[in-house]
């Protein structure tokens, strides 16, 4: 059964140190217990995903629906961790084109989008922005976020 008490992270989740010492065990070969994304998919995921908390990926803003609010509420204000088989918003079953040259290179990126979100929250404190199912969300959220779509996605690699 999931808590509904309120979820508050361990750590800061992007630290990135943190980030650094996790994915680097990450190689070409390391598969996935679960899901179709190769390391370097996964890694380029978790970049877009924190280009777009940060507003360097733009989305339209929208009103969530009373579904999206309540998988909301459930997943950032409770002990619920990410679900497994969740498509991403947009993408549903196909893999996006890599972006990056190898798996270094995507790691590097993640660890630059990292920083940057790092030093938008800290100029930009209380701004909101689009997650593409949640609607907005402020920074807090995004930290809640982000540790739960991190640890399901380095789970899934063994990380």
């Amino acid at each position: 059964m999931v808590s509904s008490a309120f979820f508050i992270p361990k750590f800061k989740t992007m630290e990135e140190d943190t980030i650094k010492t996790r994915i680097n065990t990450l190689s070409e070969s390391t598969k996935g217990d679960f899901g179709i994304m190769t390391a370097q998919h996964m890694i380029e995921h978790l970049t877009i995903t924190v280009k777009l908390s940060y507003g360097r990926i733009k989305l339209p803003d929208f009103e969530p629906s009373e579904k999206q609010l309540a998988q909301k509420n459930a997943l950032l204000n409770t002990a619920m961790n990410f679900p497994k088989g969740v498509l991403a918003p947009g993408i549903g079953n196909n893999l996006l084109d890599l972006r990056y040259a190898d798996l270094d290179t995507a790691k590097v990126e993640l660890l630059k989008s990292i920083d940057e979100y790092n030093n938008h929250f800290t100029s930009f404190p209380e701004e909101k922005t689009i997650h593409p199912r949640f609607g907005k969300l402020n920074h807090e959220e995004w930290e809640r976020f982000h540790q739960k779509h991190f640890d399901h996605h380095l789970i899934q690699f063994g990380l």
